[in-house]
């Protein structure tokens, strides 16, 4: 059975594809050497069409939307702008542009909104060395260093000094611990539960914070943070790993990278944590799945154990009976503690 893997290694050698979602300009060269932040490739993407139904909005005919409209074909409406006012009432419905755009046509109860297209930059996403030009989509760099794989991100790039204020894996990361001294650097924190939290390391400024899990009614507030933010284990309260908690505390006070980006399913991109090091000679590059086989290090997807890591002893040749009643391929796992469970193997993962 194939198993999903995540890679928490102290040392390999890491080959990222960076391209752009349409044709543009690549920037850089073969063989140049760029930093995470730097912009490999650019485009221009064109803008697009936004029908606002005001009258259903508004919940009045499109005649009457009509006569509700305060904007007309031609006009220019900036984010925000207010399309049409409902009448009545202590607080009525509004119609707002959602971005910046050019009125095409209103009326009907609608109006049709163009918004003008964007420049979009590509940033390399890692330090490493150009080895492979995709032509008018990017590049592929590649690196050595030691990488940890998150599951949740929020977007952004970005790369600084790692200073761990972790004590144990179940550490809380609060806004009275953070201080001017932590200006600039990127922050090895744990459990985040306050957006007061993530306001701090924005006001001081941070470059960056690693967390080991967060609440969820915090996603909204961390995507709106302008530094990159590195979830590693999940949402609700969990300890960091310990294979990610190990290695990320041993390379403090080292320049590390934040590359935030959201996980994908699909392309398998993830946000991923770099660590350049130096290397006496190129590894191979982690491979993407494995095989569920003995001796393995496998990290516990599912509650009683969620986040726990242990070893995998074997792997079961016939579906087994698990404790609530239920029969699936199944594995033992020797956690850290000393505890052998038995586990379906869809809920592990391969740490390596």
């Amino acid at each position: 059975m194939y198993a999903p893997v995540t890679h928490i290694l102290a040392l390999t050698t890491i080959v990222r594809e960076r391209t752009l979602p349409a044709p543009g300009q690549v920037v850089v060269r073969q063989g140049q050497q760029v930093r995470a932040t730097d912009v490999i490739a650019e485009a221009r993407l064109p803008g697009k069409y936004v029908l606002l139904d005001v009258a259903r909005t508004l919940r009045v005919s499109p005649d009457s939307a009509d006569r509700l409209i305060r904007c007309k074909a031609g006009d220019t409406l900036k984010a925000g702008t207010v399309v049409a006012q409902g009448r009545g009432g202590l607080f009525p419905r509004l119609v707002r542009a959602p971005r910046d755009g050019r009125v095409v046509a209103a009326g009907g109860g609608q109006v049709l909104l163009e918004v003008a297209g964007r420049n979009l930059e590509l940033r390399a996403g890692i330090p490493g060395t150009v080895i492979e030009i995709v032509p008018e989509r990017g590049a592929v760099i590649q690196t050595a260093g030691a990488l940890i794989q998150g599951v949740w991100g929020n977007g952004r790039i970005d790369t600084g000094l790692m200073i761990s204020l972790l004590e144990n894996e179940e550490e809380v990361l609060d806004a009275a611990r953070l201080d001017v001294s932590l200006r600039g650097s990127v922050l090895l924190g744990g459990h985040c539960r306050s957006a007061d939290t993530l306001q701090a390391a924005a006001d001081l400024p941070v470059r960056g914070l690693i967390l080991s899990s967060i609440t969820p009614d915090l996603i909204a507030v961390a995507k709106q943070m302008p530094y990159p933010i590195i979830v590693v284990d999940g949402f609700g309260r969990l300890p960091m790993n310990t294979a990610a908690y190990k290695l990320l505390t041993t390379n403090s006070k080292r320049e590390v990278t934040l590359n935030a980006e959201g996980y994908d399913r699909y392309t398998g991109r993830r946000p991923e944590i770099v660590i350049s090091l130096p290397a006496a000679q190129e590894l191979p590059e982690p491979p993407a799945v494995e095989t569920f086989a003995p001796d393995q290090r496998v990290r516990l997807r599912r509650a009683p154990h969620m986040g726990a890591v242990g070893t995998l002893v074997d792997v079961l040749p016939r579906p087994a009976t698990l404790p609530n009643g239920l029969r699936a391929v199944a594995g033992k796992v020797r956690l850290e503690n000393g505890e052998q469970i038995l586990v379906p193997l869809v809920n592990l993962e391969v740490i390596g």
